[in-house]
């Protein structure tokens, strides 16, 4: 991928995933693969794993964004990634709101500074 920069990743409900797409971070890959996954009611949790886990597997994606309410479902795996690329950001939706107690890669980064260091 020499002088490309990484794609952004977006799993969320469709009002979420339909915005960043109208921004222009849509894409396929050389195997038609996209990068984004639109997460509905009856959009199964293996599906939501799978998705997740091909993005973090892929070397063209850097940030995968993902609705805090899908995260949730999926917690153990985002727990389970530890590299930072691809970062994965916890995103709000409509209907959820972002809360910053739920938000294990925050807690993470929490963790690695001291009050003293931010100063």
């Amino acid at each position: 991928m020499a002088g490309r920069g990484k794609l952004i990743a977006v799993v969320g409900d469709e009002d979420t995933v339909t915005g960043f797409l109208l921004g222009g971070v849509g894409e396929l890959d050389k195997h038609r693969r996209p990068n984004f996954l639109v997460v509905e009611k009856d959009t199964g949790l293996t599906e939501i794993e799978e998705a997740f886990r091909g993005f973090l597997n892929r070397d063209d994606i850097g940030i995968i964004l993902i609705n805090q309410f899908v995260a949730e479902m999926i917690r153990h795996a985002i727990d389970a990634h530890t590299k930072s690329i691809p970062a994965v950001l916890e995103i709000p939706s409509k209907e959820h709101p972002y809360d910053a107690s739920k938000d294990s890669i925050l807690r993470r980064a929490k963790g690695m500074f001291t009050a003293e260091d931010l100063r």
